[in-house]
């Protein structure tokens, strides 16, 4: 028989930690900002090179070591993101953060900074004032001002000014193969996305077609990616679509509703914030939204957030205009990643049972597979 809990004889807290001959060891806190999860690190990284943002993403992109190991198995899974917390190379800024995603280094994503600043202020990493907390967060694609609204020593919401947002190319008509043209729309919301109006192609943003939205997603990603060239006019090392959202009309009474396609095939459980800049910037190329006007965005599970655009701008010589989005975060835990030293799997793995083209990348004992950290 077994006995309870409260019968049992446990080591001592020291006898545990002596056990535990962990190497590797991150320190994160887990969130969620409207269904998108994120893991943040905010310590035990292991230190760069690269002084800016930017530089750190591609460095960290160039070794990818650190994102296999925090995302991939048995440390992640497939829905998972991490955010990695540095100190800042902008005065400006309070602190900086480098995105991962499932096969990706975004260079800004909307739900991932709404997650990284209510775990900044919950934590005291940074000073909450009530009733408004304002700071800047250095990204790889620049300084985000954050507006958190704050009450009761917690972070109730997050507004963020997002880089501006600029439109690339309407109804552009791209070939995907076995199912023929699909018209898109073209935008840079902190990333190159392409937005397809899900009608079009006989699907709605409900969780029933979850599957086939994100299996068509990922096909129109590819095939965009292969026949579209895009470069951010000020920024070179930016580059290539990598997302497809699908839009439509809402169903929980906001303006508009979408889901974007995370490679390597997986939906964005959130409205998207980057995906949400494109749209206004679209919506504004059309006549459609005006400056000063919100559009309420919903998710494929109906949870919101709120975008506005600000202002207009110049991107190289291209028009854009300035987004922010607003959206909830909440803490769902702490998390202290380690790895045995006799694992062979530790350093992180992918099965394509999941994890679909990105399997055949992450073998034990192939590329990337070992770490700088040891």
């Amino acid at each position: 028989m077994i006995k309870p809990l409260a019968a049992r004889r446990l080591p001592a807290p020291r006898k545990l930690a002596a056990a535990m001959q962990l190497t590797d060891v991150l320190h994160a806190v887990d969130a969620h900002a409207e269904g998108e999860l994120t893991r943040v690190v905010v310590g035990g990284l292991p230190p760069t090179i690269g002084v800016s943002m930017a530089h750190k993403r591609l460095e960290l992109m160039a070794d990818d070591s650190l994102r296999r190991y925090l995302l991939g198995e048995p440390h992640g899974h497939l829905c998972l993101h991490a955010v990695c917390v540095y100190p800042p190379s902008d005065p400006a800024a309070a602190a900086g953060m480098v995105i991962m995603e499932s096969t990706d280094y975004p260079p800004m994503s909307g739900s991932n900074t709404i997650c990284t600043a209510t775990v900044l202020l919950e934590t005291g990493m940074v000073a909450m004032d009530e009733p408004t907390t304002e700071f800047v967060l250095e990204t790889p694609a620049g300084l985000v001002p954050v507006r958190a609204t704050c009450r009761d020593g917690r972070c109730r919401r997050v507004e963020f000014e997002n880089v501006p947002a600029f439109v690339v190319g309407l109804d552009v008509a791209v070939q995907v193969p076995d199912l023929g043209e699909v018209v898109v729309d073209i935008a840079w919301g902190g990333a190159f996305f392409a937005l397809v109006d899900a009608a079009a192609v006989g699907l709605e943003i409900v969780p029933d077609q979850a599957p086939q939205l994100a299996a068509l997603g990922q096909r129109i990603t590819t095939a965009v990616g292969s026949q579209v060239r895009v470069v951010h006019p000020e920024r070179p090392d930016l580059h290539t679509v990598t997302f497809t959202t699908f839009t439509g009309p809402p169903r929980a009474g906001g303006d508009g509703r979408n889901t974007t396609v995370i490679s390597p095939g997986r939906l964005d459980r959130s409205p998207c914030g980057t995906a949400t800049s494109a749209r206004l910037a679209v919506l504004h190329a059309r006549g459609e939204l005006e400056a000063g006007e919100e559009f309420e965005h919903e998710s494929i599970i109906s949870t919101t957030f709120t975008g506005r655009i600000d202002g207009t701008a110049t991107v190289g010589t291209l028009p854009a205009v300035r987004p922010s989005i607003s959206g909830r975060a909440w803490l769902t835990g702490t998390h202290q990643v380690g790895r045995d030293p006799r694992d062979p799997l530790g350093r992180g793995f992918a099965l394509a049972d999941t994890w679909l083209a990105a399997g055949g990348q992450w073998p034990p004992g192939g590329r990337g597979s070992t770490s700088r950290r040891s």
